[in-house]
């Protein structure tokens, strides 16, 4: 750890298993992390994180493979700032709420950033802090690990070279469908793999939705519980997924990719 005053710390980008939330799913540490992600993460003593609740689970599976450097009811973990309701909001509060997460970094110790799954800053409201800290001066370091991005479309035989991830498709069906439509004719005219997720729950109800409103020649993967003992990808035109009646579980994390 740093301690020198004169020096700032290092921002270290921790990336989190893909287990989060899935009950009996959790795979040995040191099985889906390097051991120079697990390494850092025992001597960190100073967190920003999206759950204090989550690092804590993730820290004592930490000290299971390599003891922390303090007690872990020491450690200093501080939950990113919620995004403020309505549209806009206090920009000024707002950024002085994540530059003052860096306040450890400051000081000159080290300090890590860790999401609830995956890798933080992707996908994920770290990217802010992320900012920040180039803001400040503060050496960011990512280190390796699991992003279900992109270990699906890695699996997807979709195009890799061009791809977009597009985030939550809208819950309202209208609205659904019709975004649904225009990513498909956005993929067709760049030949872009468009990447989607949707909260475990309404996996089935996105793959319904997909399966209604795309044509029955366009490419569909799904990926789940990547990772996970039980993970899976598959890959098929939206016509064989019609006509298979595969469906998906409602507890386990997935990717959705499409490529007209």
């Amino acid at each position: 750890m740093n301690a020198h005053n004169n020096k700032k710390g290092r921002l270290y980008l921790i990336p989190n298993t893909l287990d989060f939330g899935v009950e009996g799913a959790a795979v040995p540490l040191n099985e889906v992390l390097p051991q120079q992600v697990i390494a850092t993460a025992a001597r960190l003593s100073h967190w920003a994180a999206e759950s204090a609740k989550t690092t804590r689970a993730f820290l004592k599976r930490v000290d299971e493979v390599c003891p922390l450097a303090q007690p872990l009811q020491s450690l200093e973990i501080k939950e990113l700032p919620r995004p403020p309701k309505g549209r806009g909001g206090d920009l000024v509060n707002q950024n002085q709420a994540w530059h003052a997460l860096l306040a450890p970094a400051l000081a000159g110790h080290d300090m890590g950033l860790i999401s609830e799954a995956g890798l933080p800053a992707v996908a994920d409201p770290g990217a802010l802090l992320v900012a920040a800290a180039h803001d400040a001066d503060i050496e960011v370091l990512p280190l390796s690990g699991p992003s279900s991005l992109l270990m699906a479309l890695s699996a997807s035989g979709l195009n890799g070279q061009s791809f977009a991830f597009v985030g939550y498709l809208p819950v309202e069906a209208p609205a659904r469908a019709a975004r649904i439509k225009e990513l498909e004719a956005l993929s067709g005219r760049q030949q872009q793999t468009q990447l989607m997720i949707e909260t475990p729950y309404r996996n089935s109800a996105l793959l319904h939705a997909l399966l209604s409103n795309l044509r029955p020649q366009t490419r569909l993967s799904i990926s789940c519980g990547l990772s996970l003992t039980q993970g899976w990808t598959r890959s098929a035109s939206v016509a064989d997924w019609r006509s298979s009646g595969e469906g998906l579980p409602d507890k386990v994390p997935a990717v959705f990719a499409i490529l007209a």
